[in-house]
């Protein structure tokens, strides 16, 4: 039998030259996220369930196979913490096993540049034969709870990530939240995802052997969070600022955890935990900041930008008339007798048509946004408004300014 070519399928749309309509199906998808934050001491001492009952939360009845990534300088300034989680492991091996010894890790803002450190921690999780039920525990600074939790993120599309952070800036802010990530192409966290922990474990012994650049660079985010959301923390910021200075460890405790709640809550009721809009509130001072990093090689702390760059951005804003002189005065005070700086000779750098290099970070992160540009600015104390243009003019005028009072604080 011959088979006949069939006449194609009528279609009066096609023939008559005009396109069939497009039919939509519109996917829309909800899944809920929750993980507990907790806040604490001795969390490696014997008897102490916190951690154990955070990695087996869920109740599955077994041993839950656990690789562990300590922070170089957190061992080095504990030499007994890998003793001290290796007995905790035994201890209550019938719910955890420790899979392998404790992998110490080079910390600090270098633990986040390039691919080398991301493939050492996915090789090492995959020698292991880990499981997505599996856990990666981290204890150290943002910068490696960023890198490893970026690592994790990747490997069976996502492993249980629980993090134990170890500095002020990690535990009131980075440790908490959602995000991770790593540097790459010059900007900071220029590749990452959005992957929240499966437990954080805040142990305010940690912070007791921080040294004095640490302990109060994570006090600068208490004072992004606070002039921008919470008018009465900032009051207390400004009540306290030499105690904090002081290292007085009670002051220390109440901002970590109200710090840590207000970034919390902002991730949960702010309506867009994965930052799909271009707006990034609790960025306030974070264009400069990044900005200054990058520039210094990392020479000025995460903290420390910060300062600046609140300092920067509260100058624009007095000078917009979103807060006044008294407001930017107190703002920049209490910043100083925290030990916080808010100039530094970055700022003067020019490019080679006389342009100020700072500016440069503005566009970087609309960029890193996406969209137009959107800038978060105080609006009186304890509120927020976002601008969609930068005067770079007026951001001189505000070097020029915070050198001047800097002078005046060094005489």
């Amino acid at each position: 039998m011959i088979a006949q070519n069939k006449p194609p399928h009528h279609d009066p749309a096609i023939e008559s030259g005009t396109a069939p309509p497009c039919e939509t199906y519109t996917q829309r998808i909800s899944v809920p996220f929750e993980y507990p934050v907790h806040f604490g001491h001795a969390v490696f001492s014997p008897g102490n369930t916190v951690l154990v009952d955070a990695i087996d939360r869920l109740k599955e009845c077994r041993a839950h196979r656990v690789v562990v990534y300590l922070d170089d300088g957190l061992v080095a300034a504990r030499p007994d913490l890998i003793h001290q989680v290796t007995t905790y492991f035994h201890e209550y091996q019938d719910r955890l096993e420790l899979c392998g010894m404790p992998n110490v890790v080079r910390g600090g803002e270098s633990a986040k540049r390039g691919w080398e450190a991301v493939s050492e921690v996915m090789w090492t999780i995959g020698n292991l034969h880990l499981d997505r039920q599996s856990v990666v525990m981290v204890a150290g600074g943002g910068a490696l709870l960023d890198m490893i939790g970026f690592a994790a993120s990747l490997v069976h599309r996502g492993l249980r990530v629980v993090r134990l952070p170890s500095t002020v800036l990690a535990q009131n802010d980075a440790g908490v939240g959602v995000k991770n990530g790593m540097d790459e192409h010059g900007m900071k966290n220029f590749v990452g995802t959005f992957s929240p922990p499966f437990a954080v474990v805040n142990d305010y012994d940690l912070l007791s052997t921080l040294a004095d650049r640490d302990w109060i660079g994570g006090v600068a985010e208490a004072f992004k969070v606070a002039i921008i959301k919470d008018a009465e923390f900032f009051s207390f910021l400004c009540r306290h600022a030499k105690e904090l200075r002081e290292r007085d460890a009670a002051t220390m405790e109440h901002l970590v955890h109200h710090c840590a709640v207000l970034h919390l809550e902002h991730i949960r009721t702010g309506g867009d935990p994965f930052e799909f809009g271009s707006a990034r509130p609790l960025d306030f001072g974070h264009w400069a900041a990044h900005r200054i990093e990058s520039m210094t090689g990392y020479r000025i702390g995460h903290g420390q930008a910060v300062a600046i760059g609140i300092a920067l951005d509260s100058h624009y804003a007095m000078v917009e008339k979103l807060i006044t002189p008294f407001d930017f005065e107190r703002i920049v005070t209490a910043l100083g007798e925290c030990g916080l700086p808010i100039w530094d000779k970055c700022l003067d750098e020019r490019n080679e048509v006389g342009g100020l290099v700072i500016v440069d970070g503005i566009e970087q992160f609309r960029e890193h946004l996406g969209g137009r540009l959107c800038i978060t600015l105080p609006d009186g104390i304890g509120r927020r408004r976002e601008v969609h243009h930068i005067d770079v003019g007026r951001v001189g005028d505000a070097v020029d300014c915070l050198r001047t009072l800097s002078l005046e604080e060094a005489s």
